[in-house]
């Protein structure tokens, strides 16, 4: 394998375990501050992060492991063999597991909060029994898609 490659791969699997990072923050202790939060914080907190989430790195990170994990998944296909399924594997998971549980499942449920007055008690009812639960449920997805992703290429890469 040429070294500019290796090199492509490996920052690869840094940018995904930055983009994992994030979510397991969330999943791991960030929900949880902002469920303990008293009366409308978490929602007005949550509302606020989803704003901001798109003015930095992380959507850069984020959108930008997209093509580079169809590149990979192509790659794998040229290679062959157990490495290019491995690879294969890496870019799929990552298109599916992260990109695809945000598309279809994270990101309407934060359109939802979005579009919520904090203080109302619909968007209280929303928070508790709809948004917290199932939103870091998916965000947990999205977590182990990206240690699994990483993983794979990780393997694909010590086969080639």
């Amino acid at each position: 394998m040429s070294p500019i490659l290796f090199v492509c791969l490996q920052l690869t699997v840094i940018a995904i375990a930055f983009v994992g990072g994030v979510f397991l923050a969330f999943s791991d202790f960030i929900m949880r501050a902002l469920a303990h939060t008293p009366r409308t914080g978490g929602v007005q907190a949550m509302q606020s992060i989803n704003r901001e989430v798109f003015r930095w790195v992380f959507m850069a990170l984020f959108l930008g492991l997209v093509p580079v994990s169809v590149l990979i998944a192509y790659g794998g296909l040229v290679v062959g063999q157990h490495a290019g399924l491995l690879l294969i594997s890496a870019g799929a998971v990552y298109v599916v597991g992260c990109f695809g549980v945000t598309a279809l499942c994270n990101v309407p449920m934060n359109t939802a909060l979005a579009d919520m007055d904090a203080a109302a008690a619909s968007a209280q009812d929303y928070w508790t029994t709809t948004y917290l639960p199932r939103w870091t449920f998916w965000n947990s997805v999205r977590t182990v898609a990206c240690a699994l992703s990483a993983f794979l290429l990780l393997m694909g890469m010590s086969q080639l």
